[in-house]
């Protein structure tokens, strides 16, 4: 797939979502500010295409200004009501299609990782982020249940970063050396189909 057909399909397909689902959006964006103090909108600095730097959007599924570990899994005290069925759904993703209409993401590309773990593996980054990353790959289809499986370890961050991280990269890889307009839609067709199942 070229930029410039990838990059048309993500303005067309983020605008439309957006006007369409603009009533959802509005609904949530309520819902968050009701259930909890502090904005609907939750900014996380990530690293995007060739490592610049952007804030990647999510309704805000945390208490205000939470702190602790970068990574959620288990019962986190800190993930609210409403929080946690936003997670569930992955409908605190949504705000994303602004990050794609915005041009800091795509729809389908490698998920943006925060810059600590980027600095981790910093070699293999540099393949991965000559694409723009996006709102479901692979590995976002793989990992869907990341929490869960992460609670099952007796070291989550340790887990994460010896096990998880790297299959996510080798799946990121993967995605960006056959990369295709046949393959982002399949893509897109098994992410709703995962996202319904559940």
């Amino acid at each position: 797939m070229t930029q410039i057909v990838k990059r048309a399909f993500d303005v067309c397909v983020s605008c439309l979502v957006l006007v369409i689902l603009s009533p959802v959006l509005l609904v949530l964006f309520i819902l968050v500010r009701a259930d909890s103090p502090g904005p609907a909108i939750f900014r996380q600095r990530r690293v995007g295409h060739k490592f610049r730097l952007f804030d990647l959007l999510k309704f805000r599924t945390m208490t205000n200004n939470a702190s602790g570990p970068q990574l959620t899994w288990g019962a986190d005290p800190r993930v609210t009501r409403i929080g946690g069925l936003l997670r569930k759904s992955k409908l605190d993703e949504l705000p994303q299609l602004w990050n794609v209409l915005c041009g800091d993401m795509s729809i389908v590309g490698p998920r943006p990782e925060v810059p600590t773990f980027v600095d981790r593996f910093h070699a293999e980054y540099r393949e991965i982020l000559q694409v723009r990353p996006g709102i479901t790959d692979p590995a976002s289809i793989v990992y869907r249940s990341e929490a869960e499986l992460l609670a099952k370890s007796s070291d989550p961050m340790k887990h994460y970063v010896e096990v998880v991280l790297p299959d996510k990269i080798r799946l990121s890889k993967e995605y960006v050396r056959s990369a295709s307009v046949t393959k982002d839609l399949m893509l897109i067709v098994q992410t709703i189909n995962a996202l319904l199942h559940r």
